[in-house]
């Protein structure tokens, strides 16, 4: 893609000699004369970047300014000014120009300052376009991604949760099992009624039973006063039990009964309580293979596995990385009170080339670690903690099968890349293409840069 810029100045030899030198650069150039009929092509649209004189007849520059910041918030513009209106052009600074030049223009500076705020335009629009895609997502809450297996659970979410079907999630830690728990709740018709939450494998057999189903005065030592259970606390709503894969054989029968009879007793308790629960649990574990070694009742998972909703592991989502990384990038960066506008390509590369055995927590650590230790406004590798920083990287690629030969050949670009650490050259060299080639694979699929873009332009200009 070819960037077009917009000169705007009312002295005529400087507009044309800047314009003349920026064709030279291999950009398009439009020009106008003052402020008015530059605000005007503004308006036209296909125009990537602007330099304006700071001081015009009619409409100046500054006034400019704020007019193309109000309707295209980011958009790069550079203005000139002379000697004497240095002052002025710092407040423009203020304002939101993205730099400025005093005159006579020195065209090495400028095109030096032009190509460092097209690439920042580049990552600009590109962090938004991220910020745009999760704000379509957050209907599922935090559940971030677009790959075809989070949409899978999207969709048997979306299918579910208007029911009163119990629901078993299941994945590895750190895959989000819980995010998924509150966003069928919030979806569900339960969803301004309350959702109750218990980790079954942090309270023992005892404490859980009571935790669950509540207890009555004098029921054990210690019960000082009547209690309610979490089945009572969430009556009309939604009760989540997170690792039921823990639970003992005794809560089992009495959690078996629950889903049957829907009622219950307190421990230590005669009175009969309905029990009006949408009951959502979750494991790491294979309950079946719990059910084999007599640990798990088949009887209970049948009534907990209506629904059964699988939580792929990140390494089987690689291509939600970037909308977790911007995601992440951008909770911690205003935690932090830190203005940063991305990560580079050979950082996220170094993201792609992990497994992620901790799945998403682990990734949402590494990159609450990276925003810390950013100095600059781009994370960078030297940012990121040292297990990733001096990662080894296996060279494995995982296809699911029934891929399409597009998909296949982007995981394998994409993975490749992550291999060679960013290094494209290389990467060419592994996959047995030209470099040319694989600059505009990776435009087509969206893993590019402005800087590939650039090298493209420079190799068709070559004569062969």
């Amino acid at each position: 893609m070819n960037f077009r810029l917009l000169v705007i100045d009312d002295e005529k030899n400087i507009r044309n000699g800047l314009a003349e030198a920026l064709q030279g650069d291999g950009y398009e150039v439009a020009c106008a004369e003052n402020g008015d009929e530059g605000w005007e092509r503004f308006n036209n649209g296909d125009i990537d970047l602007v330099i304006t004189d700071l001081k015009m007849p009619g409409l100046g520059g500054d006034e400019l300014l704020k007019r193309i910041l109000s309707q295209a918030p980011g958009f790069p513009v550079i203005m000139l000014t002379g000697h004497g209106t240095v002052e002025t052009a710092v407040t423009a600074m203020r304002d939101g120009a993205w730099d400025f030049l005093t005159k006579p223009v020195d065209l090495n500076h400028l095109s030096l300052k032009v190509k460092r705020a097209l690439d920042n335009r580049e990552l600009f629009f590109r962090h938004r376009r991220m910020e745009e895609e999760l704000e379509r997502k957050k209907q599922f809450k935090s559940i971030i991604g677009s790959s075809r297996s989070i949409r899978e659970v999207f969709n048997m979410m979306n299918k579910a949760a208007p029911t009163k079907a119990s629901i078993l999630i299941t994945g590895e830690s750190g895959v989000g099992k819980e995010l998924v728990a509150d966003a069928i709740h919030d979806l569900s018709p339960r969803k301004d009624e309350p959702l109750i939450k218990v980790h079954c494998a942090a309270l023992s057999p005892s404490l859980l039973e009571s935790e669950l189903f509540g207890h009555e005065k004098g029921a054990f030592t210690g019960a000082v006063s009547q209690r309610r259970g979490r089945f009572e606390l969430a009556s009309g709503g939604t009760l989540f039990l997170d690792e039921i894969g823990e639970i003992d054989q005794n809560i089992q029968i009495k959690l078996l009964r629950v889903l049957q009879e829907k009622r219950f007793e307190r421990v230590g308790g005669e009175h009969t309580i309905e029990a009006d629960v949408r009951l959502i649990t979750a494991t790491n574990k294979d309950l079946k293979a719990e059910i084999e070694k007599g640990a798990f009742r088949e009887d209970l998972y049948f009534r907990l596995n209506v629904v059964n909703i699988n939580v792929p592991p990140l390494r089987e989502r690689k291509d939600d990385i970037p909308l977790l990384i911007a995601s992440f990038i951008k909770e911690f960066a205003a935690e932090n009170g830190k203005k940063i506008d991305g990560i580079n390509d050979k950082a996220r590369a170094r993201l792609y080339a992990c497994e992620w055995p901790g799945n998403i927590r682990e990734l949402r650590n590494c990159l609450e670690s990276a925003v810390v230790m950013c100095q600059s406004n781009i994370i960078s590798v030297g940012d990121l903690p040292p297990v990733f920083r001096d990662a080894d990287d296996e060279g494995w690629i995982n296809i699911r099968l029934g891929s399409s030969m597009t998909d296949c050949e982007k995981v394998i670009i994409r993975d490749t890349l992550s291999y060679c650490k960013g290094n494209k050259s290389k990467a060419a060299e592994t996959l047995e293409i030209g470099r040319k080639t694989l600059l505009r694979k990776l435009a087509d699929y969206g893993f590019g840069s402005p800087e590939d873009k650039e090298d493209i332009e420079a190799k068709e200009e070559k004569p062969s």
